[in-house]
């Protein structure tokens, strides 16, 4: 990882929040990195859905292509379905089936939304620095 890296950023926050050894007295500024991280956090979207179940996937939300997750639908040769999940654009997929369509497109759609589940909670998490911050004053953390 290079010195620019937005994950050592994002990471340093992280592990800022979790560290109650130190009480903050004001939650220091977000670097550029993360005020970027954050918001193309906020922008994340998703693919769009595909209403053919032989084509049908979802990307998974991130800032970054090299960590999302994808999830894709395909019929094999003898009509069963599969569902290849990837991270990143260059990964080996993950192959789970053979299943029905409705069994593959659910899963797909569960996993899809556990992932968005588990990255709003993160964002949150970076988001929610300053009240942090107030907790640790409020308890008396930061009297000397």
């Amino acid at each position: 990882m290079s010195s620019n890296d937005p994950t050592d950023s994002a990471l340093a926050a992280i592990a800022s929040i979790r560290d109650t050894s130190q009480a903050l007295v004001e939650p220091p500024p977000l670097s550029e990195a993360e005020k970027t991280a954050i918001a193309a956090i906020e922008e994340a979207s998703l693919a769009p859905e595909q209403s053919d179940p032989d084509s049908y996937f979802k990307v998974g939300p991130g800032p970054m292509a090299s960590v999302r997750f994808r999830w894709s639908v395909r019929r094999g040769d003898d009509g069963a379905y599969f569902v290849d999940e990837t991270i990143g654009e260059n990964s080996t997929a993950v192959t789970s089936g053979p299943m029905g369509r409705e069994d593959a497109i659910k899963l797909v759609d569960d996993r899809e939304s556990e992932a968005r589940r588990r990255f709003e909670d993160l964002r949150n998490e970076m988001a929610g620095r300053a009240a942090v911050a107030g907790v640790l004053r409020d308890d008396g953390g930061g009297e000397a």
